[in-house]
């Protein structure tokens, strides 16, 4: 029971331990946060000596000055933790030491207000000054971090209750006491029912502050959490595919997916079983490793989106994930520059690893398919099944770009092409024309 009403007032909680780079980047945050908290004391400060400096004193106004001192104190501690955040030194007992700061201070200039105005202590409890409490309690709220926020109010408290001790105590007893509220606003006399709201409204402030910035850091943990996850993600499968992933509206679900008239290109390595028989497994993965970056190159100069690796087969995607409108002619280019790559180069210890490519434009699914919890991003289709078919049958006309009738029709501007051969495509009746670029 108890745990569920603070999860209703708090949010869920983060599950386990967070992953230590996920702790990195709100650590990298925090101490963005105490740099700001930091020129926002300085800010105050300074507004108080401008203040201070600015107001005429008045007449009866005793020779007594604490402002200039305080305030002189105040500024170096600022300038001495704004110099610390900097070099990234912030430990916790200095932390604490500037809550105490910031409510000491202002409680001292409330308290001198009686001996700078020449009037019973009781004077300084009706001061305005107070409000700054509150100023002070909320720019802890810049950091997700709310154990400094109670440390604020409670430390105020504190404060307040011992200036008003300080009264009733210092007053000879109850002389300055009363409860008539009339004569608690036109006279040097204390309420003590005022005092305790003044309190009770900062606790309460407090309070509030803190269940709602402990509410915003366990989102800020979730919203950090699945950040480093689309980061991890988008090295698995490519930028685009992340970001359509979790920037979609809802949780993809098995067979979501969407029609749209878009170019896929497969690519697949000239004899790669005969080099790979002799390598080692760890040469084979440099090898591979060099070469995919070599081609992710490529492919990202034209705007390519990679869906999906097989050993060392690619498919590639063009308007599938990202809006292209030449996508038929940025597929033609990458397959083009792919091979031009391959041909013109070697990977790993002088191995020529030259490659085929097929290329189709035509109407085709992206989505998600697999199980509910096991799903593989891809396209698929009719026009991704020729594509791959197309790649197969370089092997057999000795070329290494072959295009299917469509990409042909849809880049008559950009290449040149003449007819290979024609193939039907299992499940279609119609034979599908191929072509090769001049």
């Amino acid at each position: 029971m108890w745990r569920r009403f603070c999860n209703y007032l708090f949010g869920q909680p983060v599950p386990g331990d967070l992953p230590v780079r996920v702790q990195e980047t709100i650590a990298a945050q925090q101490l963005e946060s105490e740099r700001l908290i930091g020129w926002v004391q300085m800010v105050l400060v300074i507004v108080f000596g401008t203040l201070y400096a600015l107001a005429p004193p008045p007449a009866e106004m005793a020779e007594f000055r604490l402002e200039p001192w305080v305030l002189g104190i105040y500024f170096t501690f600022t300038l001495i933790r704004l110099i610390c955040a900097y070099n990234h030194y912030l430990p916790d007992w200095l932390l604490i030491i500037s809550v105490i700061m910031d409510i000491g201070v202002l409680m001292a200039l409330i308290w001198s207000f009686h001996i700078k105005y020449a009037q019973p202590p009781s004077f300084y409890l009706k001061a305005p000054t107070l409000m700054y409490v509150f100023i002070f309690i909320a720019i802890r709220t810049l950091r997700f971090e709310p154990k400094y926020i109670v440390y604020t109010g409670a430390t105020a408290v504190v404060g307040w209750l011992a200036l008003v001790m300080y009264v009733v105590l210092g007053e000879a007893g109850e002389t300055m006491v009363t409860r008539n509220y009339i004569t608690y606003l036109t006279q040097n006399s204390i309420l003590i029912g005022a005092e305790i709201d003044k309190m009770i409204s900062i606790v309460v402030v407090t309070l509030v502050l803190t269940g709602a910035v402990v509410r915003a850091r366990r989102t800020f943990w979730r919203s950090a959490i699945d950040q480093s996850a689309a980061e991890d993600l988008s090295r698995f499968v490519s930028r685009e595919v992340a970001n359509h992933i979790t920037s979609a509206d809802r949780a993809i679900q098995p067979g979501d997916g969407e029609s749209r008239v878009a170019s896929v290109v497969f690519t697949d390595i000239e004899a790669f079983s005969t080099v790979s028989e002799k390598l080692t497994p760890k040469q084979l993965a440099g090898i591979l490793n060099e070469y995919f970056m070599a081609m992710g190159e490529v492919i990202d100069r034209h705007g390519g989106v990679i869906v999906h690796y097989q050993g060392d087969l690619m498919l590639i995607t063009f308007n599938a994930v990202t809006p292209d409108d030449e996508h038929a002619a940025n597929a033609v280019r990458t397959a083009l520059a792919i091979s031009e790559l391959a041909g013109s180069r070697t990977f790993g210890d002088g191995h020529m690893l030259k490659t085929r490519c097929g290329v189709n434009t035509g109407e085709i699914t992206v989505g998600a398919i697999g199980a509910e919890g096991r799903l593989a991003f891809t396209v698929h289709g009719d026009e991704v099944n020729i594509g791959a078919r197309l790649e197969q049958l370089n092997k057999e006309h000795g070329t290494y770009v072959l295009v299917g009738e469509n990409t042909a029709e849809a880049c008559r501007d950009v290449c040149e092409f003449e007819p290979v051969t024609e193939v039907t495509v299992r499940g279609r009746s119609q034979p599908t024309r191929v072509f090769k670029p001049i």
